[in-house]
């Protein structure tokens, strides 16, 4: 076997800074500045930013340093020039992988912000001590609680999707597992197609052991072919899916573009394996049978999930419990907002996801001078429970099996929901954000 090497080579962000100078960042070099201004925007792409987030801290760093910065942004690259007169620096920077960090983002959000009246007392040296500290910073959550909560989050789903009990508590607990063998996975950098694949089979088989032993405790076989699929959503690449579709709004293609590939790949490894399992296991992603209940108490149960899915979600991309509660409530709300639209005023799908992800967009930025969190923290995890993730696994699930009408029928489904939910973000920060309502 041949010796591992790392193929994405770290930069030494110190080695290319002065660090025996005091002299403030203002004052330094263009090649100091610009590796400082490089090395902002490639730890927001790795905490899941969109391009213009990205950009804008780009660019409110190099205004502080009084120099000009253009940048080309991907989903883990970004190639950039800045200019100092008539002096220029062009830097190609690369992330390992794609992720999501809320809590990061929001550390970064704020380093960003007191730059300004920062720059003139710090050198660059010690900006990036302070970007070592951001760096390093540990997980809020341990790998038991992260998992119980995307446990949780898929068992919230379950009931969303008209689940009943058993398929609710299978869930959970398949959930739970195969989001465990994901993480560990990711720590020992197993590559994507295999973490993906791994923690889908996983979920599948917990879900079935899970139903066979409720099967025995209950004394009566129990049809389990309905609910599984609820087990592997935690998988749904939501945050690049909606992030993407953002980015494509501003016309920062390649970033929108590379965003949606990359969801593309996750959904389309995670749901060729969901079908592998069901030929394994021979059962289909059958509808949950209908059941009775007070249209009050309905809605109740429906606010409390939804507050429970978006909150475990949120967990998963390392919300603090305050962001995470935050965007809870306010998919609560929205995604209430989105059910009651369908189910008792009879809109389309589509046009109710666009209405509960601008509900959501437009609260969101409503109290965020209130409490200081990144717009983005708020608003993706609160319209990740939108996401149709059981319309996109049973689309590859019945074109896998040659019944391409019924495949494509579910496809076109999931499509325009994917595409609904970001036009409302966007529509709500036209209506919110003079920066991002004009083109500049």
């Amino acid at each position: 076997m041949s010796k591992f090497r790392q193929q994405h080579m770290s930069v030494m962000w110190h080695d290319i800074s002065d660090k025996n100078s005091d002299k403030p960042a203002v004052n330094a070099s263009l090649p100091e500045k610009a590796g400082l201004v490089g090395r902002v925007g490639l730890m927001l792409l790795s905490v899941g930013a969109g391009a213009f987030r990205v950009r804008a801290a780009m660019n409110k760093i190099s205004r502080a340093l009084n120099i000009t910065c253009n940048a080309d942004i991907g989903i883990k690259s970004i190639e950039y020039t800045c200019l100092e007169g008539s002096e220029s620096c062009t830097n190609a920077l690369s992330n390992v992988t794609y992720g999501v960090n809320t809590d990061k983002l929001h550390y970064l959000e704020y380093f960003c912000d007191g730059f300004t009246e920062r720059v003139d007392r710090y050198s660059i040296d010690q900006f990036h001590t302070m970007l070592d500290t951001i760096q390093k910073g540990k997980g809020n959550y341990s790998l038991i609680l992260s998992s119980l909560a995307s446990g949780m989050a898929c068992a919230a789903f379950a009931f969303l999707l008209g689940g009943h009990i058993i398929d609710i508590i299978c869930s959970f607990f398949a959930a739970t597992a195969g989001f465990a063998i994901r993480k560990t996975l990711l720590k020992r950098h197993i590559t994507l197609f295999g973490n993906v694949s791994a923690a889908v089979l996983v979920s599948c088989l917990v879900y079935i052991l899970s139903v066979k032993l409720i099967d025995v405790i209950i004394g009566a076989p129990y049809d389990y072919q309905a609910g599984y699929i609820c087990s592997v959503l935690f998988v749904i690449p939501g945050f690049p899916l909606i992030t993407g579709g953002i980015d494509l709004a501003k016309l920062d293609l390649r970033s929108g573009i590379e965003r949606i590939t990359y969801a593309a790949l996750i959904i389309a490894v995670a749901a060729t394996t969901c079908a592998f399992a069901a030929a394994l296991f021979n059962f289909c992603p059958e509808e949950f049978t209908s059941y009775s209940i007070d249209a009050t108490i309905k809605y109740l149960l429906i606010m409390l999930t939804s507050f429970i899915g978006v909150f475990g979600f949120s967990i998963l991309f390392n919300s603090t419990p305050k962001m995470a509660a935050t965007a809870g409530l306010i998919g609560m709300v929205a995604n209430t907002l989105r059910l009651f639209l369908i189910n008792q005023v009879g809109l389309g799908v589509s046009i109710a996801a666009f209405c509960g992800a601008l509900t959501a967009g437009l609260l969101a930025s409503s109290i965020k001078r209130f409490i200081g969190f990144p717009r983005i923290t708020l608003t993706v995890p609160s319209i990740v429970i939108m996401v149709p993730g059981m319309f996109m696994y049973k689309s590859v699930y019945y074109i896998s099996t040659g019944a391409f009408s019924t495949g494509v029928d579910w496809f076109g489904k999931a499509l325009i929901i994917v595409v609904s939910l970001p036009l409302g973000l966007v529509f709500a920060r036209i209506l919110t954000d003079r920066n991002f309502r004009q083109s500049s």
